[in-house]
């Protein structure tokens, strides 16, 4: 698994509906390339967002960052919708896993 975990903060004077128009768009499209697994973004209290991608291998989630329509995107991005962002990758995360379960009666 290759983890690509994007944290960002907006603009104060973001266009929200066409951020949402393009983040709805690109959402879908990262659902259909080839090593997708999995997405998430969450929203601090003070507004940084948090959004984890998983994807089967580093090559998926490159080729995913090369993407014609999200290199655009990602242009727009810069351009129009963040005031920062910082991407951090790892191909070989640790994952400790946990899940309670109910004993039997």
């Amino acid at each position: 698994m290759f983890l690509v975990v994007f944290r960002n903060r907006k603009r104060a004077d973001i266009d929200a509906r066409a951020y949402a128009r393009d983040a709805e768009a690109m959402d879908a499209l990262a659902r259909r390339q080839p090593g997708f697994l999995a997405f998430k973004s969450y929203t601090s209290e003070d507004g940084e967002v948090v959004a984890l991608s998983e994807w089967a291998d580093e090559a998926s989630a490159r080729a995913w960052g090369r993407q014609a329509e999200h290199a655009l995107v990602q242009g727009e991005g810069r351009a129009r919708y963040y005031a920062s962002y910082t991407l951090f990758a790892c191909d070989a995360p640790r994952i400790h896993e946990f899940e309670w379960k109910e004993p039997l009666s």
